[in-house]
């Protein structure tokens, strides 16, 4: 059985589904236009008012799984017609009010937005209105609200605002960081993030026609909370099945990391993290005075990618994971060299059932390349445990290690803030723009505290003991 968090992501799962079995008959092109008749036949609606517009969504749903706007660097877009459903944001006067003679919220106004029915009902104005919330902050019956889209309440960074013509999201590429947490709450699926699974599907299939590269599978160590139909290692038999020459896990990416940023940490005395690349997108947006404390070296998959390609040049490396902005940092000038294309765990499920794998039938392989401390980057906290294991290992005792966790991005905002004003009590920033870190992703197929758990099992299970054992094997 199947397991989405929501019916969103199974309806953006179908859509995948359908491109990745076209794309790998050769039929996509022929078809592509049916992929919404396939998804919603007959005539009547099964999710809003009228089965036609239910199509013309899904066929804009269909252009973002193909790859979406090439015009657009952002990987979140936008699916305008989606997005009509959701009332005008902003404050508005419940039920609660009871016509009140004091009349606070009138005088707290400061631009005369309020007025009131012959029953004293307090009305606003939402052509005066510039939601300061002074009136809710002084309302005895607390009748005043604040009614934000679910995208602007799950957007941090404050890059979502919503048109005043059509009253659609807009995304502001400059502020948007691509962490996706817009994705995973808009209810009506309405944004987006392209995907890039047809460029591996082509680059598998290149591969098995004319055997001259080999296709490389980084797996992200949040694989081990995922699939909850199967077991792991029929996952990993399962990803072969796609064409895949190997599975390496990126948890030994995070064992070099955690092994190069303890003693680039001892040397400059203080730092942030550079995994995260929403993380890193959000300092230099918004902190772009404080970048230079980001550590200088590459994340865990574009280590993990590099190490790879420097021992065989000709191999295609495709990250899989639970990171909609990993799609952007693959593009990163930096990054590009080592990592060919990215696949979210969503896309991953596509693939499988795309290409008729019934993963929960196959046999176990094994996906054994790191330590306990490279797995549990996946979670909040993980990173920070594994430098100081770093720390440990590499002998530096004469440190003082003082990290700071920040689970999600009004965290890393505040510990940014303090940073700036020199007022952090703390060395290292363990910076994850998700909360509960990696395991919550937008696109995972399943998000929980559950997962958090899984992850410590899955770290506990590996070979390796120490970063050392796991990274003694790239010398």
């Amino acid at each position: 059985m199947r397991k989405f968090d929501t019916k969103v992501q199974h309806l953006k799962y179908q859509v995948l589904r359908e491109v990745a079995r076209l794309a790998y008959n050769d039929a996509l092109l022929e078809h592509v236009t049916d992929i919404p008749k396939m998804i919603v036949p007959g005539k009547e609606p099964t999710m809003r008012c009228c089965v036609y517009k239910e199509r013309a969504i899904l066929a804009e749903r269909v252009k973002a799984a193909m790859g979406g706007d090439r015009s657009n660097p952002n990987v979140i877009e936008v699916i305008d017609i989606a997005c009509d459903e959701c009332p005008a944001a902003g404050f508005s006067v419940t039920e609660s009010c009871r016509g009140c003679i004091a009349h606070r919220c009138e005088e707290a106004c400061p631009r005369g937005a309020i007025t009131f029915t012959h029953e004293q009902k307090a009305v606003i104005d939402k052509q005066k209105c510039i939601e300061c919330g002074r009136c809710a902050k002084v309302c005895p019956y607390t009748a005043i609200i604040s009614k934000k889209r679910p995208c602007i309440n799950a957007c941090k960074v404050k890059a979502i605002t919503i048109g005043e013509e059509d009253k659609v999201a807009q995304i502001d590429g400059k502020k948007c960081v691509q962490c996706g947490a817009c994705v995973y709450q808009c209810p009506f699926g309405a944004i987006m993030d392209k995907s890039y699974i047809l460029e591996v599907i082509d680059l598998l299939k290149k591969s098995e026609d004319n055997k001259k590269y080999k296709v490389y599978a980084i797996v992200a160590p949040s694989i081990s909370s995922q699939f909850s139909y199967a077991k792991l290692g029929q996952v990993i038999t399962g990803i072969k099945k796609l064409g895949f020459f190997s599975s390496v896990e990126v948890a030994l990416g995070a064992d070099m990391v955690a092994e190069a940023e303890s003693k680039e940490l001892a040397e400059v005395g203080l730092l942030t993290s550079s995994c995260c690349p929403a993380f890193v997108k959000y300092v230099e947006n918004d902190f772009p005075d404080q970048a230079q404390h980001v550590s200088n070296g590459l994340s865990p998959m574009a280590a993990l990618g590099r190490y790879i390609k420097q021992r065989e040049p000709d191999a295609k490396v495709v990250f899989i994971g639970p990171c909609t902005a990993k799609k952007a940092e693959v593009r990163k000038d930096a990054v590009a060299p080592w990592v060919d294309s990215a696949l979210t765990f969503e896309e991953l499920q596509a693939l499988f059932d795309g290409r008729e794998v019934a993963v929960e039938t196959l046999p176990e392989d094994v996906l054994d390349n790191a330590s306990y401390y490279g797995r549990i980057f996946a979670r909040s906290g993980g990173l920070a445990d594994a430098v100081r294991e770093g720390l440990k290992e590499n002998g530096i005792t004469d440190f003082e290690y003082k990290p700071v966790v920040c689970d999600g991005l009004e965290d890393c905002r505040m510990a940014l803030l303090k940073l700036r004003a020199g007022k952090l009590d703390g060395n290292f920033i363990e910076g994850m723009a998700c909360h509960g870190g990696c395991i919550a992703g937008a696109g995972c197929l399943t998000h929980g505290e559950k997962d958090r758990d899984q992850v410590d099992a899955y770290g506990r299970e590996a070979m390796e003991k120490t970063i050392k054992d796991a990274t003694s094997i790239l010398k």
